[in-house]
């Protein structure tokens, strides 16, 4: 396996102390920055889920397109991608690597383990110590770089977070982040309890759970989260594989002469500041209609309406 620094001439362990000062970030971008760890991102982000074929398998259809996306990504300002060796698998890795190695010393990428996929394009579930370690490499490997900036330990499955243990999969990730394979852990599809859990092992950056307007379960934790400093990462931020349709969220959509796709990103970037926003998109237009979307300010009245929506 081909390991390969940062960049040409900073590898990742000699770029951690400089990332800080050689930042800069585009001021169009909604939400402002986040600290992560010991790194500073904007809170709009990426995810690169969608750059991979339909149902997240294979090749994307347009190969030279994902590509113009990611640098568009990276053109643009945003600083936070989120992906995983799973998606294609491998793929959206490795377009990730073809497109922006080597990372310029502000982008910042999110990973996740503890699931791969079958030839049905199904997410069995991965979690003993010897398949994390393998995914891990494995993501080192497609993406190119020697330390990863974060791995999420993805938990519950497709019906959501699961109770249980959490432990001896995290404690597996923390022993790869003590070796120096890994920067920062977060936890994917998980309960508050397993939140607890995993941060008396090491510390959590962040959360990636579901939530988005029609799905309000973690409110609680999305605000406790707030007041220790971890980010709250929502997947499926505009529903996912069934988009989010409400009356209500047509009316205020409506009444700013905006998209309800918009107004919903908007939402979440206004719900609170540990938020942090990785829509996913194919498209360098939608890109930039994502960004608008997510900086549309809305009044108390709208909030007052959208809050309705998922209670």
């Amino acid at each position: 396996m081909l390991v390969q620094g940062r960049g040409r001439h900073h590898p990742w362990q000699e770029a951690k102390g400089t990332a800080m000062a050689t930042t800069t970030f585009t001021p169009h971008l909604p939400g402002g920055t986040w600290t992560l760890g010991d790194s500073t991102v904007t809170r709009f982000g990426y995810g690169a889920m969608q750059l991979a074929g339909p149902w997240v398998m294979g090749p994307p259809a347009d190969h030279d397109n994902a590509l113009a996306v990611l640098r568009e990504v990276v053109g643009l300002g945003i600083t936070h991608i989120d992906t995983s060796d799973a998606y294609g698998p491998r793929i959206t890795n490795e377009l990730i690597r073809e497109a922006l190695h080597p990372y310029p010393e502000s982008l910042f990428i999110a990973t996740k383990v503890g699931a791969t996929r079958d030839a049905q394009g199904g997410w069995p579930t991965a979690r003993r110590p010897e398949d994390l370690r393998e995914q891990v490499h494995e993501n080192l490997d497609s993406l190119g770089v020697g330390t990863l900036d974060l791995v999420n330990m993805r938990m519950g499955d497709a019906q959501g977070p699961q109770p249980g243990s959490i432990a001896e999969a995290f404690e597996t990730l923390a022993d790869l982040q003590r070796d120096g394979l890994i920067r920062h852990l977060g936890v994917s599809n998980v309960t508050a309890e397993q939140v607890a859990e995993a941060r008396g092992i090491a510390p959590v950056v962040c959360v990636q759970n579901m939530y988005n307007l029609a799905h309000r379960h973690d409110d609680a934790l999305v605000d406790h989260l707030a007041t220790e400093g971890i980010a709250y990462v929502p997947f499926f931020p505009l529903g996912g594989f069934t988009p989010l349709q409400s009356d209500a969220l047509s009316r205020v959509a409506s009444r700013l002469k905006a998209t309800p796709m918009s107004v919903a990103l908007a939402w979440l970037m206004q719900r609170s500041p540990n938020i942090l926003l990785i829509p996913g998109t194919s498209s360098t237009a939608h890109l930039r209609e994502n960004i608008a979307g997510a900086g549309l300010s809305l009044s108390d009245q709208d909030v007052a309406e959208l809050d309705g929506i998922g209670h």
